[in-house]
């Protein structure tokens, strides 16, 4: 499940993680007081650059801003709610994650000294990879004071990093990413934002869990943010293979996607949606056997997605099985190749 930011950032509270002081605002709902800034809710990166995180400093213009923000779709998503937050004097941004390495079998600690909205940009070289083991946190906090070159706040960052590891586990989170972490002018450190997607498989250890996402068919793992390959396929074993056969190869896969078998064209769209939030993804790689999933399903989700994706990266397609004749029919009219095996794809991805 991907989490909203207020969602998130009520998690990080519960585990002593500092965040700004905010707000959720629906229509109608009272507002706080200015200055604020009035932050879109939806599951998707960008909003800044797509207009949906705004500042707003004159009373007589928040109504009005809260408004056309809760009405204005970034990436196919309208807004619930807005999140009100206070204004905060930032000195400095970084950038802070922690995902499950699938490949090392360990929950990596991912850094870099350049945080924000052009976090993307950044030298995939001056990122720091930290295995946390939940009992090396003073040293991952050291490692990050040098980092972002902070000397004064190592303690601080050894806490932070004790408990983001306390809150990503016992969450049973998959990905726990914060960008920005601010500095402020007064010298604290907050989560400016946060993204986080917890494991479906875990729900039923928590009753609590009312997120607006819901536990869907699909499992969705990030893998590694800056991967240059994405994955989708259906069952476990063959989303797995899929994977390793990427890996085999020297490239790094992105993600780990078991569509499942009842899936729908909306789930699959909505799959790749998420796959165009990695940065560094310049292929996709997608392997279906179809039986209970029909494989003309599959292919008019993918032909949907390059009509709301026009920069969809290049796509490595193996269908077979249920309905994959119609499948190749509906590909072939799109000029899209299809391949015989993942054998194939493979060949063709490196070549």
């Amino acid at each position: 499940m991907r989490l909203l930011e207020y969602e998130a950032k009520a998690i990080l509270k519960q585990f002593d993680i500092p965040v700004p002081g905010g707000t959720v605002a629906r229509a109608d709902d009272t507002l706080p007081a200015v200055p604020i800034v009035v932050k879109s809710q939806v599951p998707v990166g960008g909003r800044g650059k797509a207009g949906g995180i705004q500042i707003v400093t004159d009373t007589s213009e928040l109504a009005g801003t809260v408004d056309r923000v809760l009405n204005h779709e970034i990436k196919g998503h309208t807004p619930n709610a807005v999140l009100c937050e206070e204004l905060i004097d930032i000195q400095n941004e970084y950038y802070l994650s922690l995902i499950i390495n699938r490949s090392e079998s360990c929950i990596e600690l991912v850094a870099h000294q350049n945080g924000g909205i052009e976090v993307e940009s950044n030298d995939a070289a001056g990122f720091l990879h930290f295995t946390l083991t939940g009992d090396n946190a003073d040293a991952a906090g050291e490692a990050l004071a040098e980092l972002y070159d902070l000397p004064d706040k190592t303690f601080i960052l050894q806490d932070m990093v004790e408990h983001l590891y306390g809150c990503f586990t016992q969450s049973d989170a998959t990905l726990l990413e914060i960008n920005p972490l601010i500095l402020t002018a007064s010298g604290d450190i907050v989560a400016g934002d946060c993204k986080m997607e917890l494991d479906n498989a875990a729900a039923f250890r928590h009753p609590e869990w009312d997120f607006e996402d819901k536990p869907t068919s699909a499992n969705f793992v990030t893998l590694d943010p800056q991967g240059t390959v994405a994955t989708i396929a259906n069952g476990a074993g063959l989303a797995m293979a899929t994977v390793d056969a990427v890996t085999a190869t020297g490239l790094t896969p992105a993600n780990f996607l078991d569509i499942g078998g009842g899936a729908t064209t909306a789930r699959v769209v909505e799959c790749f949606q998420q796959i165009t939030e990695f940065p560094h993804v310049n292929a996709i790689v997608i392997n279906i056997f179809g039986g209970i999933v029909q494989c003309d399903t599959v292919a008019q989700a993918i032909i949907e997605a390059r009509g709301a994706f026009p920069a969809l990266p290049t796509l490595y397609i193996r269908l077979s099985g249920n309905r994959s004749d119609e499948a190749a029919e509906l590909l072939r009219h799109e000029q899209l190749p299809l391949y015989a095996s993942l054998e194939e794809c493979i060949q063709e991805l490196t070549r």
